[in-house]
């Protein structure tokens, strides 16, 4: 258990294009999988491994996530000790970053140094809450003590060749990082922006950065390890790992919850995720519904035909229409005899009758939240 450790989560990760689903929110905080949150599954994660102090650091678009986490009750982290502690947007002010965004993860550290000087846990583990995984932290940890190392990095043996949103590592024979990348050739690993470190060694860098208006991590320090003497160490991840730089991503990671196998990794009872509670009737299936193929969560009216989709909380599907391929986010209204193929639906989105939209699963369509068609 990872008593010595405090969670950081960072929220919203620059350059990611999910148009519709993420002008309203910060990325971690787009749905997933019929009642899900992106935040979900690193935050459980590192619940479920005993850390029981986490700050999230909020950006723009951060009322969807406020309004998800609360107080942490729901991950056993309302606590008059520790627990979660949602860390207001700051970034540095000067003039290369005029914005008051933070550009990276790094920047999101600097604005939290006093923050991290109170921090009472000896080691941090550092996130980008945007992956979808089901991972033992601990292991990852205990990887990091018995290696000695200065950081220690999580990436993925899958290898999706997307070099604009992602860094890559090749890695020695003694199983440190050789190369951090950006436009990788060859064998090389995928970094998911999970790291483990030494509050002091954190401070450490931050201070380094600051002098020096450094704001990523991954591509101004790490990129530095020789010059900065650090020792890194890749952790390989084996298991299913779903992350969502474009809209296209999304569907295909989202459509990929069909398959058993995925779903049997990433929801696994001993290692939970978990999200906020919420009390929903049962669905109701009428009498000439059809439904192959699908998950349906709670509180839905099924009255038409549903075929290889992802149904959120109170979904209505009246009779005579047809949903082929689609993700319908909560409170979705779909007419009658209306048909979609391909197709996002965001929150509140209402179809009027007899209507024919139709995607790719390479381009789908996506419809805002409240959207009326």
């Amino acid at each position: 258990m990872l008593n010595n450790v405090h969670g950081i989560l960072i929220t919203n990760q620059p350059g990611y294009n999910l148009k519709e689903l993420s002008s309203i929110r910060s990325i971690s905080s787009v749905p997933y999988g019929g009642r899900y949150r992106l935040v979900d599954f690193l935050l459980s994660n590192m619940v479920n491994d005993g850390i029981t102090d986490i700050g999230v650091v909020l950006q723009q678009g951060y009322q969807s996530l406020l309004d998800h986490l609360g107080s942490g009750k729901d991950w056993d982290l309302a606590r008059r000790q520790g627990g979660l502690r949602l860390l207001p947007p700051f970034a540095q002010m000067n003039s290369s970053n005029p914005s008051n965004k933070y550009r990276g993860m790094m920047e999101a550290l600097i604005g939290l140094k006093s923050y991290l000087t109170e921090i009472k846990q000896e080691y941090l583990i550092v996130a980008d809450a945007d992956s979808v995984l089901n991972i033992s932290l601990d292991d990852v940890f205990n990887k990091h003590i018995s290696t000695g190392a200065d950081i220690t990095t999580v990436c993925s043996s899958s290898f999706t060749d997307r070099p604009q949103y992602a860094t890559y590592y090749t890695i020695n024979d003694d199983g440190t990082a050789k190369e951090i990348l950006s436009k990788p050739e060859g064998t090389c690993y995928e970094a998911l922006n999970i790291y483990v470190i030494s509050k002091a060694k954190m401070i450490e860098l931050v201070n380094y950065a600051e002098a020096r208006d450094l704001y990523s991590f991954s591509h101004q320090i790490l990129a530095r390890k020789d010059d900065l003497g650090l020792k890194v160490v890749p952790y390989v991840f084996e298991g299913y790992v779903a992350r969502f730089p474009t809209v296209a991503e999304y569907f295909s990671k989202s459509m990929d919850l069909l398959r058993k196998d995925v779903r049997r990794d990433l929801f696994n009872p001993a290692h939970p995720i978990r999200s906020k509670d919420r009390s929903d009737a049962a669905t109701y299936y009428g009498p000439d519904s059809k439904v192959t193929g699908s998950m349906i969560s709670d509180g839905c009216v099924i009255e038409g035909e549903v075929e290889n989709s992802i149904i959120f909380r109170n979904v209505k599907v009246a009779k005579g229409a047809v949903v082929k391929n689609c993700i319908l986010m909560k409170d979705t209204s779909i007419g009658a005899n209306a048909s979609l193929n391909c197709v996002i639906c965001d929150k509140d989105v209402e179809i009027s009758p007899n209507r024919v939209l139709s995607g790719c699963e390479t381009y789908p369509i996506v419809y805002a939240k409240g959207s009326r068609i």
